[in-house]
Protein backbone atom coordinates (compact mmCIF):
# COMPACT_ATOMS: atom_id res chain seq x y z
CA UNK A 1 0.00 0.00 0.00
CA UNK A 2 1.17 3.54 -0.74
CA UNK A 3 1.64 5.96 2.14
CA UNK A 4 2.68 9.56 2.76
CA UNK A 5 4.85 10.66 5.68
CA UNK A 6 3.32 13.97 6.74
CA UNK A 7 3.02 16.35 9.65
CA UNK A 8 0.92 19.14 11.06
CA UNK A 9 2.92 21.60 13.21
CA UNK A 10 5.49 18.89 13.92
CA UNK A 11 2.96 16.18 14.79
CA UNK A 12 4.05 13.48 12.32
CA UNK A 13 1.89 10.76 10.78
CA UNK A 14 1.68 7.93 8.29
CA UNK A 15 -1.16 8.78 5.90
CA UNK A 16 -2.94 6.21 3.72
CA UNK A 17 -5.88 6.48 1.31
CA UNK A 18 -8.17 3.68 2.47
CA UNK A 19 -11.27 4.83 0.60
CA UNK A 20 -11.24 1.89 -1.81
CA UNK A 21 -11.40 -0.64 1.01
CA UNK A 22 -10.02 -4.15 0.92
CA UNK A 23 -6.60 -3.25 2.33
CA UNK A 24 -6.81 -4.48 5.93
CA UNK A 25 -9.51 -5.39 8.43
CA UNK A 26 -10.40 -3.32 11.49
CA UNK A 27 -8.16 -5.22 13.90
CA UNK A 28 -5.36 -5.57 11.35
CA UNK A 29 -5.07 -1.79 11.13
CA UNK A 30 -4.34 -1.69 14.88
CA UNK A 31 -1.53 -4.20 14.49
CA UNK A 32 -0.25 -2.32 11.44
CA UNK A 33 -0.23 0.95 13.41
CA UNK A 34 1.81 -0.55 16.25
CA UNK A 35 4.46 -1.82 13.85
CA UNK A 36 4.49 1.08 11.39
CA UNK A 37 4.55 3.84 14.02
CA UNK A 38 7.44 2.28 15.96
CA UNK A 39 10.41 4.64 15.67
CA UNK A 40 12.93 1.86 16.30
CA UNK A 41 11.83 -0.71 13.71
CA UNK A 42 9.04 0.90 11.67
CA UNK A 43 8.47 4.08 9.70
CA UNK A 44 8.14 6.02 12.95
CA UNK A 45 5.34 8.48 13.68
CA UNK A 46 2.89 9.85 16.24
CA UNK A 47 0.03 7.97 14.61
CA UNK A 48 -1.60 6.39 11.56
CA UNK A 49 -4.13 8.39 9.53
CA UNK A 50 -6.61 6.70 7.21
CA UNK A 51 -8.66 8.65 4.68
CA UNK A 52 -11.96 6.75 4.57
CA UNK A 53 -15.37 7.08 2.95
CA UNK A 54 -18.47 6.23 4.98
CA UNK A 55 -21.57 4.44 3.73
CA UNK A 56 -23.45 7.74 3.35
CA UNK A 57 -20.70 9.10 1.10
CA UNK A 58 -19.08 11.41 3.67
CA UNK A 59 -15.28 11.34 3.71
CA UNK A 60 -13.55 11.06 7.02
CA UNK A 61 -10.47 10.34 9.10
CA UNK A 62 -9.74 7.20 11.08
CA UNK A 63 -6.75 7.75 13.36
CA UNK A 64 -4.82 5.13 15.30
CA UNK A 65 -2.28 5.89 18.01
CA UNK A 66 1.15 4.22 18.11
CA UNK A 67 -0.22 1.70 20.62
CA UNK A 68 -2.97 0.66 18.19
CA UNK A 69 -5.85 2.37 19.98
CA UNK A 70 -8.15 4.68 18.06
CA UNK A 71 -8.41 8.42 18.63
CA UNK A 72 -11.72 10.18 18.14
CA UNK A 73 -10.16 13.35 16.77
CA UNK A 74 -6.77 14.83 15.86
CA UNK A 75 -6.55 18.50 14.92
CA UNK A 76 -3.15 18.20 13.24
CA UNK A 77 -4.01 14.95 11.49
CA UNK A 78 -7.34 16.01 10.05
CA UNK A 79 -5.62 18.85 8.16
CA UNK A 80 -3.32 16.33 6.47
CA UNK A 81 -6.30 14.12 5.60
CA UNK A 82 -8.10 17.15 4.16
CA UNK A 83 -5.12 17.92 1.94
CA UNK A 84 -4.99 14.34 0.64
CA UNK A 85 -8.74 14.36 -0.10
CA UNK A 86 -8.28 17.60 -2.01
CA UNK A 87 -5.22 16.46 -4.00
CA UNK A 88 -6.94 13.20 -4.96
CA UNK A 89 -9.95 15.20 -6.22
CA UNK A 90 -12.38 13.67 -3.73
CA UNK A 91 -13.40 17.01 -2.21
CA UNK A 92 -11.90 20.47 -1.76
CA UNK A 93 -13.73 21.40 1.44
CA UNK A 94 -16.96 20.79 3.25
CA UNK A 95 -16.79 18.33 6.14
CA UNK A 96 -14.67 15.44 7.31
CA UNK A 97 -16.03 12.91 9.80
CA UNK A 98 -13.94 11.73 12.74
CA UNK A 99 -15.07 9.79 15.78
CA UNK A 100 -18.69 9.99 14.62
CA UNK A 101 -18.67 13.80 14.37
CA UNK A 102 -18.59 15.99 11.26
CA UNK A 103 -16.08 18.85 11.20
CA UNK A 104 -16.26 21.79 8.77
CA UNK A 105 -12.90 22.10 7.05
CA UNK A 106 -11.37 23.99 4.15
CA UNK A 107 -8.12 25.27 2.66
CA UNK A 108 -6.75 28.60 3.92
CA UNK A 109 -3.76 30.75 2.99
CA UNK A 110 -0.50 28.76 2.90
CA UNK A 111 1.80 28.93 5.91
CA UNK A 112 5.47 29.43 5.07
CA UNK A 113 4.77 28.25 1.53
CA UNK A 114 3.06 25.03 2.68
CA UNK A 115 -0.63 24.20 2.05
CA UNK A 116 -2.72 24.97 5.14
CA UNK A 117 -6.23 24.08 6.25
CA UNK A 118 -8.68 25.33 8.85
CA UNK A 119 -11.12 23.20 10.82
CA UNK A 120 -13.99 24.33 13.08
CA UNK A 121 -13.94 22.28 16.29
CA UNK A 122 -17.03 22.37 18.56
CA UNK A 123 -16.01 22.46 22.23
CA UNK A 124 -18.01 20.68 24.92
CA UNK A 125 -17.65 21.52 28.62
CA UNK A 126 -18.41 17.96 29.72
CA UNK A 127 -18.30 14.43 28.37
CA UNK A 128 -18.59 10.90 29.70
CA UNK A 129 -14.78 10.82 29.76
CA UNK A 130 -14.83 13.08 32.84
CA UNK A 131 -15.98 11.38 36.05
CA UNK A 132 -14.79 14.08 38.48
CA UNK A 133 -17.60 16.61 37.94
CA UNK A 134 -21.26 16.70 36.93
CA UNK A 135 -22.79 16.93 33.48
CA UNK A 136 -24.40 20.31 34.16
CA UNK A 137 -21.21 21.84 35.56
CA UNK A 138 -18.20 23.42 33.93
CA UNK A 139 -14.68 22.67 35.09
CA UNK A 140 -12.66 25.82 34.44
CA UNK A 141 -9.51 26.64 36.43
CA UNK A 142 -10.23 24.13 39.19
CA UNK A 143 -8.02 21.70 41.09
CA UNK A 144 -8.00 17.94 40.69
CA UNK A 145 -6.47 17.07 44.05
CA UNK A 146 -5.81 13.42 43.22
CA UNK A 147 -3.75 14.53 40.22
CA UNK A 148 -2.04 17.70 41.46
CA UNK A 149 -2.66 19.80 44.56
CA UNK A 150 -1.52 23.09 43.01
CA UNK A 151 -2.44 23.28 39.33
CA UNK A 152 -5.83 24.58 38.21
CA UNK A 153 -7.16 22.56 35.28
CA UNK A 154 -9.78 23.25 32.65
CA UNK A 155 -11.57 20.17 31.25
CA UNK A 156 -12.83 20.24 27.66
CA UNK A 157 -14.02 17.69 25.13
CA UNK A 158 -13.15 18.20 21.47
CA UNK A 159 -14.29 14.75 20.39
CA UNK A 160 -11.41 13.55 22.57
CA UNK A 161 -10.96 14.57 26.24
CA UNK A 162 -8.45 17.19 27.43
CA UNK A 163 -7.39 18.75 30.70
CA UNK A 164 -5.14 21.82 30.44
CA UNK A 165 -3.48 24.00 33.06
CA UNK A 166 -1.68 27.34 32.94
CA UNK A 167 1.87 27.49 34.33
CA UNK A 168 4.55 30.16 34.49
CA UNK A 169 7.08 27.80 32.91
CA UNK A 170 6.49 24.33 31.46
CA UNK A 171 8.37 21.40 32.96
CA UNK A 172 8.31 18.36 30.68
CA UNK A 173 9.24 16.16 33.66
CA UNK A 174 6.22 17.41 35.59
CA UNK A 175 4.01 16.96 32.53
CA UNK A 176 5.21 13.38 32.11
CA UNK A 177 4.42 12.62 35.75
CA UNK A 178 0.91 14.03 35.26
CA UNK A 179 0.37 11.94 32.13
CA UNK A 180 1.53 8.77 33.84
CA UNK A 181 -0.52 9.53 36.97
CA UNK A 182 -3.70 9.90 34.90
CA UNK A 183 -3.38 6.25 33.86
CA UNK A 184 -3.66 5.25 37.53
CA UNK A 185 -6.76 7.39 38.11
CA UNK A 186 -9.20 5.26 36.15
CA UNK A 187 -12.07 6.23 38.44
CA UNK A 188 -11.65 9.88 37.40
CA UNK A 189 -10.63 9.33 33.78
CA UNK A 190 -12.32 6.08 32.69
CA UNK A 191 -11.14 6.44 29.09
CA UNK A 192 -7.88 8.25 29.76
CA UNK A 193 -7.25 11.89 28.95
CA UNK A 194 -4.82 14.18 27.12
CA UNK A 195 -2.91 16.40 29.57
CA UNK A 196 -1.42 19.77 28.59
CA UNK A 197 0.43 22.62 30.27
CA UNK A 198 0.49 26.05 28.63
CA UNK A 199 2.27 29.37 29.09
CA UNK A 200 0.63 32.70 28.28
CA UNK A 201 3.45 34.57 26.55
CA UNK A 202 1.42 37.61 25.47
CA UNK A 203 -2.14 38.66 24.85
CA UNK A 204 -2.01 36.93 21.48
CA UNK A 205 0.43 34.02 21.91
CA UNK A 206 0.56 30.91 24.07
CA UNK A 207 2.94 27.94 24.22
CA UNK A 208 1.66 24.38 24.83
CA UNK A 209 3.17 20.99 25.69
CA UNK A 210 1.12 17.78 25.78
CA UNK A 211 1.21 14.23 27.11
CA UNK A 212 -1.13 12.44 24.70
CA UNK A 213 -3.35 9.52 25.58
CA UNK A 214 -1.99 6.49 23.76
CA UNK A 215 1.15 8.26 22.54
CA UNK A 216 2.91 9.86 25.50
CA UNK A 217 4.92 13.08 25.35
CA UNK A 218 4.75 14.43 21.79
CA UNK A 219 6.12 17.46 19.97
CA UNK A 220 2.64 18.60 19.01
CA UNK A 221 -1.07 17.89 19.46
CA UNK A 222 -3.61 19.91 17.47
CA UNK A 223 -6.63 19.34 19.69
CA UNK A 224 -4.48 20.10 22.78
CA UNK A 225 -3.45 23.44 21.26
CA UNK A 226 -7.12 24.08 20.46
CA UNK A 227 -8.19 23.14 24.00
CA UNK A 228 -5.53 25.41 25.50
CA UNK A 229 -6.57 28.31 23.26
CA UNK A 230 -10.18 27.76 24.33
CA UNK A 231 -9.19 27.66 28.01
CA UNK A 232 -7.37 30.99 27.86
CA UNK A 233 -10.43 32.54 26.19
CA UNK A 234 -12.71 31.09 28.89
CA UNK A 235 -10.39 32.54 31.53
CA UNK A 236 -10.22 35.96 29.79
CA UNK A 237 -6.47 35.62 29.28
CA UNK A 238 -7.04 36.55 25.62
CA UNK A 239 -9.87 38.34 23.84
CA UNK A 240 -12.46 35.83 22.63
CA UNK A 241 -13.04 36.07 18.89
CA UNK A 242 -9.49 37.22 18.13
CA UNK A 243 -7.03 35.02 16.26
CA UNK A 244 -4.10 33.99 18.47
CA UNK A 245 -0.86 32.16 17.73
CA UNK A 246 -0.37 28.85 19.51
CA UNK A 247 3.14 27.42 19.56
CA UNK A 248 4.64 24.17 20.74
CA UNK A 249 7.91 22.29 20.34
CA UNK A 250 6.86 21.11 16.88
CA UNK A 251 5.58 24.29 15.28
CA UNK A 252 2.64 26.64 15.41
CA UNK A 253 -1.04 27.02 14.56
CA UNK A 254 -3.59 29.80 14.83
CA UNK A 255 -6.80 29.55 16.87
CA UNK A 256 -9.93 31.68 17.08
CA UNK A 257 -12.45 30.93 19.84
CA UNK A 258 -16.07 32.02 19.68
CA UNK A 259 -17.85 31.85 23.04
CA UNK A 260 -21.59 31.66 23.66
CA UNK A 261 -24.20 28.97 24.03
CA UNK A 262 -22.13 27.02 21.52
CA UNK A 263 -18.34 27.20 21.81
CA UNK A 264 -16.38 26.70 18.59
CA UNK A 265 -12.65 27.15 18.11
CA UNK A 266 -11.21 27.37 14.60
CA UNK A 267 -7.82 25.72 14.20
CA UNK A 268 -5.64 26.75 11.24
CA UNK A 269 -2.27 25.27 10.37
CA UNK A 270 0.03 23.56 7.90
CA UNK A 271 -0.47 20.17 6.25
CA UNK A 272 3.04 19.19 5.22
CA UNK A 273 3.75 16.16 3.03
CA UNK A 274 7.36 15.12 3.64
CA UNK A 275 7.93 11.97 1.56
CA UNK A 276 6.16 8.95 0.08
CA UNK A 277 6.71 5.23 0.26
CA UNK A 278 5.19 1.76 0.00
CA UNK A 279 4.43 -0.57 2.90
CA UNK A 280 3.41 -4.20 3.06
CA UNK A 281 1.80 -6.17 5.86
CA UNK A 282 1.07 -9.87 5.75
CA UNK A 283 0.66 -12.47 8.51
CA UNK A 284 1.72 -9.88 11.06
CA UNK A 285 4.96 -9.07 9.23
CA UNK A 286 5.60 -5.45 8.30
CA UNK A 287 8.00 -3.82 5.87
CA UNK A 288 8.33 -0.60 3.89
CA UNK A 289 10.50 1.24 1.46
CA UNK A 290 10.91 4.89 0.70
CA UNK A 291 10.33 6.00 -2.88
Amino acid sequence: MEFIKCHGSGNDFILIDATQGGLLGYEEWSDFARKACCRATGIGSDGLLLLVRHDDGVYGMDMLNPDGTRAEMCGNGIRCVARLASELGYQTGGVLRSGGRDYAIGEVEPMDGVPAFGVDIPIHLWSKDFAFYGENERFVARKIEALDSVLEFTALSLGNPHIVAEVAKISLEHLTRLGERVIELHELFPNGVNVSLYECRSGSEIFVATYERGAGLTLSCGTAMTASATAVALRDRVVAGERIEVRNRGGRVFCTTKLGDRIVTRLEGNATFEWRGEAWFEDGKFGFERR
